[in-house]
Order: structure tokens, then C-alpha cells, then sequence
């Protein structure tokens, strides 16, 4: 039997579970790329070559970044902010997604976990989970990986998450500029960003350095 690879899809209509394929957590200081345990250094900057050659790439801040639940949060919010402008990207907020009842709005409960609503919706290649709550993102990673082609880095404040392409554990301010610093290096030796203008999409988006 071949090695498994956490890989973009579509996979299948209810793609498996990578833990009960064989893929195991890193252990501190590591890191996964596409299911494969690697030194932590090595998956950002994998991480910002995939970003950089992506065409909608897009952070997807969940809310232990947006609550300023501890010290850390706002560090990390500030850092995501600045990788937005660095490469450029976009970057689609999860507010809160608990649902409201009695009425439910899906755009909102479930986003970006429906791939039909936010990775279709937005032509998304490339993206990447900051403080998402890890039974949210484990769901959302095989959805995403089950029915798109959306290749997924999950920059994880725990142990990690072996259903996203890249992951990388213990997520911090410091991390997210290492891999700020990851794409400046790439830009200075002539690697260049593949980011669509954000005038080209349905949305009137503006730019995140406004």
C-alpha cells in the first residue's frame, strides 16, 4: 500500500480521515507538509511559496485571533495583517460562528467551511487557518480537501492538524513572522506573487493596506 498524502482535491465525497490513514501529529519544533513530519522552519517556507504562487490566496483568521481572549491574540491579528500586505492576500474573517437561532445565516455559521460558499464562492487556491477552533478546522479541512482543489496550511495554536497540507503547531506572533520574513526572502531573490488584481473578482473587495 502507497504512502498516504494529506494532497488538494477533490478527494472524495467524504474523504477520510488523515489520522486514520497514518498521519501523526509533529512533535514541538516540527511540522507537516502534505502529511509528512518535517522541521517546523522547513513547512513555513513551503508555506510561503505556496502562497506566493497562489492566485486567491486567503487567511482565514478564526476567533482565538479575533476575540482577545489572552495577550497573544492581538499580537497574531496584528502579524496576520501585515502577511496579508506582505503577499498580498485576502483575508476572510470567521467573526463567530456560532449559530444564531432561530434564524441561521450559512454564510456566516459555516464560513469558510462550506467549500461552496467561501472556497467556490471566491475561487480560493491557496489558504490558510489561524485560530480556528481545532474540532471546526478538522471538519472544515477534509470539506475543503474532500470537495475542492484549495491547497490548505493550518497554522495551528495546538498540537497541529493532520488534514491540511502544510501545518505547522504552538502558532505565535514570532511564527507568523517567520513566515513574513520566508516571503520577503522569496520576493528578494526575484519570486514574485501571482495574487489576481482584487478588482477582477465579483466582490468590490478593498485592499487590505487601506
Amino acid at each position: 500500500m502507497s504512502e498516504y498524502k494529506v494532497l488538494p482535491g477533490p478527494e472524495a465525497y467524504l474523504p477520510p480521515s488523515a489520522a486514520s490513514m497514518g498521519i501523526a501529529l509533529p512533535d514541538p519544533g516540527e511540522a507537516l507538509i502534505e502529511g509528512r513530519i518535517v522541521p517546523e522552519d522547513e513547512a513555513i517556507e513551503y508555506a510561503a511559496r505556496k502562497l506566493l504562487s497562489a492566485k486567491v490566496p486567503t487567511i482565514f483568521p478564526g476567533p482565538q485571533v479575533l476575540w482577545k481572549w489572552d495577550e497573544m491574540a492581538p499580537k497574531i491579528a496584528k502579524a496576520l495583517r501585515e502577511l496579508a500586505v506582505t503577499l498580498p492576500a485576502r483575508l476572510i474573517p470567521m467573526a463567530d460562528y456560532r449559530p444564531k437561532y432561530p434564524k441561521i445565516d450559512p454564510a456566516v455559521e459555516i464560513n469558510p467551511n462550506h467549500p461552496n460558499l467561501t472556497i467556490w464562492h471566491n475561487k480560493i487556491d491557496v489558504c490558510v487557518f489561524v485560530g480556528v477552533h481545532c474540532h471546526l478546522s478538522g471538519m472544515g479541512l477534509k470539506m475543503i480537501r474532500g470537495g475542492t482543489d484549495c491547497y490548505t496550511i493550518a497554522m495551528c495554536l495546538m498540537a497541529g492538524h493532520e488534514d491540511a497540507c502544510i501545518s505547522v503547531r504552538d502558532t505565535t506572533d514570532e511564527k507568523i513572522r517567520k513566515l513574513i520574513d520566508a516571503v520577503k526572502k522569496l520576493k528578494s531573490q526575484g519570486v514574485k506573487s501571482q495574487a489576481l488584481p482584487f478588482t477582477q473578482f465579483k466582490h468590490d473587495y478593498k485592499s487590505v493596506k487601506e
